[in-house]
C-alpha cells in the first residue's frame, strides 16, 4: 500500500465492530466420504482447509456488526488496482454511433457490441479538483484539465496497459449537481405543502453515504426524514447508463462507470443493492443486477492511479483535450446538458460574506433551498444564527412584518449528528398508568434558537467543514512529498523550500481553489472556441425560460421571474429530467429517486432457533470441523 493512502489516515471510525462471520458462512461444505466409519488423519483435514474468504464491500453493507469506512481499504474492490485491472482486462468498446472512427483512434476495432468490450466512464466531483488543484498550486479548471488528461489523454493511461484503454467520457458531477438542487428545493415544497405518506419534517439530506450509514445502522426512527433523492455520484451513473441501455442497446455490464470522490464512504453508496439496474431496468430483473457505480477512487487515489502506470501528474498538460478525444454523448440534449458551456446567467457564483455559512463546499443543497423561498418571497429576509461551534448554524426566512416563513438548519460531523437524531428522536409513552407523555427535547432549548421540531430542511454531513474535508482528500502533510516528486517544488537547479499551513488552514486553502471554480466556469478560453452552446436541435442554449417548465410534476406554466435561482435555471433543468425520462421509457420518480432501510444488527441476539448469534457462529464453525 502506498504511504499516499494507509488505514491510519481513517479516523472517521463510528462504532466498534464484532468478528466478522463471513468467512465462516462462506465455508464450503464438508462432502460425506463413502466409509463412514473411516478414521480422518490429519493430512486430510489440513488439505480440506478452504482459501481465505473474499469479502466484497456489497457483504460489509449486509452485515450490520460495523460502521466504519475503514471497510473501502479492507477489501480488494475499488480502488485504484481494481480501475487498472479493468482496463487491462477488457478493451475499450468502440462507439457505435461514431461512424468515421473511434475517439481513441482506431486503438482496438472492436466492434460496437462485443461482449469483451467496455465503456468506460468516469464522473469527476469539484471537491477532488479542489484539492489536486490546491496540492499543486493551480487552478481548478487546470486540475480538471490534469485529470482528464491522465484518463483519456494520450499521455495517461492510454499510452500504456495490455488494451491501451482509456476512458470514454469524463463527466463533471457539478452537472448533475444542479438537477439535484433543483430537484431537493421542489422535494421540500411538497414536504410543506403536500406530504407524502411517510414523510416526516424536516427533510434531512441523503447525499452524503457516511451518514446514511449511520442512520440506517443506528437510528432507523430518521429514515422517514431523509431525502429521497439520490447523489449527484449515484445520478450520474443512472443516467448514461439508462440511456446507453434503453437507445442504444448497449448492456449495463458493457458501461463501467467510475466515479472520483472526496471520501471513502463513496464506496459503500456505490455498493448499495438500491443503486443498481435493476431500479430502472425492468427487462433487466432476471439478471443479475449492475451496479450504476462500478467504482470509486478518491482523489489520493488518482495519484497512486498514475503512479501505478509511471505517469508524473503534475506534468501531465494542463490544457483541455483536443476535440477528437472528447467524442459527443448519442442523445444531442443530454450531450449540450452533459459537456455544453456553462450560461454564466446560469452559473452559480461564490458565497457573499453574509451567506458564507450557508453555502460551504458540500453540493450548496441547503444554500440553494434558501434561495428558493427568498425568491418566492421576495421581501422576505434571512436570518443566520451560529450554533455552539462552527459546523452548526440555524437559518430563519423572515417576512416583511418579522414572522418566520421557513426554517432551516445545518449539521456537520458525527459530533453534532448525534445531537440532531438524538433531539429527532419521538418521545415514548409511559408505561404507568395516568403518566404524561414526554416531549422530545428541543436543540437550542434555553438558547433562543428554534428547535428541529421547527425546521423544514436541514443539510447534513458527516465530516467536519463538508465534503472537501473528506477522508480521500490529500492532506497538508503529504503536499510537499508530492510537490517534489512532480517537480514543482524545484527551481534554478535547487530545492524551493515550501512552508504549508496547518491542516485547518489548509482546508482553507482547498476551500478557495474550490470556489475559484465559479470565476473559471464564466470566463472564456481558448480551450473552448470550438464548443458552441448549442442544444440538442443544434439551435443557441436553452434560455431561461425554455419551455415554460415550473415544477418536477410536468406543469406547463408560464415560468416567472423565480426561475432562475442561485444561478440555475429551473425550467431548463426540468425540460432535461423530463427529456431523459422520456427517451428511456422510464418513470422520472424511478430515475431520480431512491430508498433507504433500517439495518437492525443480529449480533448477541437470539434468532428463531433461540440459539444467539454468536453461538449460531460457532456451530458452523465446529460443523466444519474447526470452533474457536
Amino acid at each position: 500500500m502506498s504511504a499516499i493512502l494507509s488505514a491510519d489516515d481513517l479516523n472517521d471510525f463510528i462504532n466498534p465492530g464484532v468478528a466478522c462471520i463471513k468467512p465462516v458462512e462462506t465455508l464450503p461444505k464438508q462432502q460425506p466420504t463413502d466409509n463412514p466409519y473411516e478414521v480422518t488423519t490429519e493430512d486430510k483435514v489440513a488439505a480440506a482447509n478452504p482459501p481465505p474468504a473474499q469479502i466484497s464491500l456489497t457483504d460489509c453493507l449486509a452485515c450490520s456488526g460495523c460502521v466504519t469506512s475503514a471497510e473501502a481499504v479492507l477489501v480488494s474492490l475499488q480502488s485504484h488496482s481494481e480501475v487498472l485491472s479493468t482496463l487491462d482486462g477488457h478493451k475499450e468498446l468502440r462507439l457505435p454511433w461514431e461512424q468515421h472512427g473511434h475517439a481513441n483512434g482506431e486503438i482496438n476495432g472492436v466492434n460496437g457490441h462485443s461482449s469483451e468490450g467496455k465503456i468506460f466512464v468516469a464522473s469527476v466531483s469539484p471537491q477532488t479538483r479542489a484539492s489536486l488543484a490546491a496540492t499543486y498550486n493551480v487552478s481548478e479548471r487546470e486540475a480538471g484539465n490534469m485529470i482528464a488528461q491522465l484518463l483519456s489523454g494520450p499521455y495517461g493511461l492510454r499510452s500504456g496497459g495490455a488494451n491501451g484503454s482509456g476512458f470514454t467520457w469524463i463527466i463533471d458531477t457539478n452537472v448533475m449537481r444542479e438537477a439535484c438542487l433543483v430537484a431537493a428545493a421542489d422535494e421540500v415544497q411538497q414536504a410543506l405543502t403536500t406530504p407524502t405518506e411517510g414523510q416526516k419534517k424536516p427533510i434531512l439530506t441523503s447525499a452524503c453515504p457516511g451518514w446514511i450509514c449511520y442512520a440506517e445502522k443506528t437510528h432507523p426512527h430518521i429514515l422517514p426524514h431523509l431525502s429521497k433523492l439520490k447523489s449527484p455520484q449515484a445520478l450520474t451513473g443512472t443516467l448514461v447508463k439508462s440511456i446507453l441501455a434503453k437507445r442504444q442497446g448497449i448492456s449495463p455490464e458493457n458501461v463501467w462507470h467510475m466515479a472520483v470522490m472526496p471520501c471513502f464512504d463513496k464506496k459503500l453508496e456505490a455498493s448499495r443493492s438500491e443503486l443498481t439496474s435493476h431500479s430502472w431496468h425492468a427487462q433487466d430483473q432476471s439478471t443479475d443486477p449492475v451496479r450504476d457505480v462500478d467504482c470509486v477512487i478518491t482523489a489520493r487515489e488518482l495519484l497512486m492511479l498514475a503512479e501505478s502506470r509511471h505517469i508524473s501528474f503534475p506534468c501531465l498538460p494542463r490544457t483541455q483535450l483536443p476535440k477528437h478525444l472528447r467524442p459527443s454523448f448519442p442523445d444531442p440534449t443530454i450531450n449540450s446538458f452533459l459537456f455544453g458551456r456553462r450560461n454564466p446567467k446560469h452559473t452559480p457564483k461564490s458565497p457573499s460574506a453574509d451567506l458564507s455559512l450557508t453555502v460551504g463546499t458540500s453540493g450548496g443543497y441547503l444554500t440553494h433551498v434558501l434561495q428558493t423561498h427568498l425568491a418566492a418571497h421576495p421581501s422576505s429576509t434571512l436570518s443566520i444564527q451560529r450554533g455552539r461551534n462552527a459546523d452548526v448554524a440555524e437559518y430563519t426566512i423572515l417576512s416583511a412584518t418579522g414572522t418566520p416563513i421557513f426554517r432551516a438548519a445545518r449539521y456537520y460531523g458525527f459530533r453534532n449528528i448525534q445531537n440532531l437524531v438524538r433531539r429527532l428522536k419521538p418521545a415514548k409513552a409511559s408505561r404507568m398508568p395516568g403518566a404524561v407523555r414526554k416531549l422530545a427535547r428541543k436543540p437550542g432549548a434555553g438558547g433562543g434558537g428554534p428547535g428541529e421540531g421547527e425546521y423544514s430542511y436541514v443539510e447534513v454531513m458527516a465530516c467536519p467543514g463538508g465534503c472537501t474535508n473528506g477522508g480521500g482528500q490529500i492532506k497538508v502533510g503529504d503536499v510537499a512529498t508530492l510537490r517534489q516528486i512532480g517537480g514543482t517544488g524545484v527551481e534554478n537547479g535547487s530545492a524551493e523550500q515550501i512552508v504549508l499551513p496547518a491542516q485547518r488552514e489548509w482546508l482553507g486553502v482547498v476551500d478557495e481553489a474550490y470556489w475559484s471554480a465559479d470565476d473559471a466556469s464564466t470566463s472564456s478560453s481558448a480551450d473552448d472556441d470550438d464548443e458552441m452552446d448549442v442544444d440538442g436541435d443544434g439551435d443557441t442554449e436553452m434560455n431561461d425560460h425554455h419551455n415554460g417548465i415550473n415544477g418536477l410534476n410536468g406543469d406547463h406554466t408560464a415560468s416567472g421571474d423565480n426561475d432562475i435561482v442561485n444561478g440555475i435555471s429551473r425550467s431548463h433543468i426540468t425540460h432535461i429530467l423530463h427529456h431523459w425520462a422520456k427517451i428511456t421509457d422510464v418513470e422520472l420518480e424511478k430515475l431520480i429517486y431512491t430508498t433507504y432501510r433500517a439495518v437492525e444488527s443480529d449480533v448477541g441476539k437470539e434468532n428463531g432457533g433461540g440459539a444467539t448469534e454468536m453461538e449460531r457462529v460457532s456451530a458452523l464453525a465446529v460443523a466444519q470441523g474447526g470452533g474457536w
